[in-house]
């Protein structure tokens, strides 16, 4: 196997392509080219592909966008990276750029590790977010998670000195894994008090399946991690 491939065998995620909206379609279509990155080897010039130079968010597994969209509407001076495996989330999230006439916005639909090390520069991004990534909860399925050393090793590489990785989950045991997997690498420090976690920023949109978690009981953690 070439050195290529040796960061994770195993996935985090699975494809699931869902059925596409006629408004889905027109967007993967006619909007991609404008605000899709496609597939490649190359390393991406960022300040070309926004067509200026502005701090970097990167954002795995966004669902259908809608929160994205937001953040990247109140922070105009800041350009942000979606990665989606799920295409009519794309096509929904694309379809919200054109909506809200956004600039700052590009999307890719690919497994993110694979574009983070071989895509995204080193050094090159302020933030990174994940949040409520596949909780994986059966125990023989935790290696499925996407939170591993070795991921958070080659997250080091991509966050730049004094950049954060921001976590969100709604699975207890998921938080403290990764609390323990981050607070192990001593190129991250821990932005929270002595618990561990921190209140939801302002920045991150409170969701609706959050909102519905909230009100049958569910506890979310938020993780904010600085890059040393």
């Amino acid at each position: 196997m070439s050195e290529k491939r040796t960061l994770r065998t195993v996935r985090s995620f699975v494809r699931r392509e869902g059925r596409l909206t006629p408004g889905q379609e027109r967007a993967l279509e006619l909007l991609w080219p404008l605000y899709g990155i496609d597939d490649g080897d190359d390393l991406l010039d960022l300040d070309t592909l926004f067509e200026r130079k502005a701090p970097i968010v990167f954002e795995i597994g966004f669902g259908n966008g809608s929160s994205l969209a937001e953040m990247a509407a109140k922070q105009p001076g800041t350009n942000f990276i979606g990665v989606e495996v799920h295409r009519p989330g794309v096509g929904h999230l694309l379809k919200l750029i054109e909506e809200r006439q956004l600039t700052n916005l590009r999307v890719a639909c690919t497994d993110a590790v694979e574009l983070l090390k071989h895509r995204i520069p080193n050094s090159s991004l302020d933030r990174l977010q994940l949040y409520f990534p596949d909780p994986w909860h059966k125990k023989r399925h935790h290696k499925r998670r996407i939170i591993q050393p070795a991921f958070v090793i080659l997250l080091t590489q991509k966050i730049k000195s004094g950049g954060h990785l921001h976590m969100a989950t709604d699975w207890q045991h998921y938080a403290e894994q990764m609390l323990d997997d981050l607070s192990q690498n001593d190129k991250f420090i821990n932005c929270a008090d002595s618990t561990g976690y921190i209140p939801r920023p302002d920045y991150r949109p409170l969701t609706k399946f959050e909102q519905r978690g909230h009100r049958l009981g569910h506890g979310v953690w938020d993780l904010l991690f600085k890059r040393r």
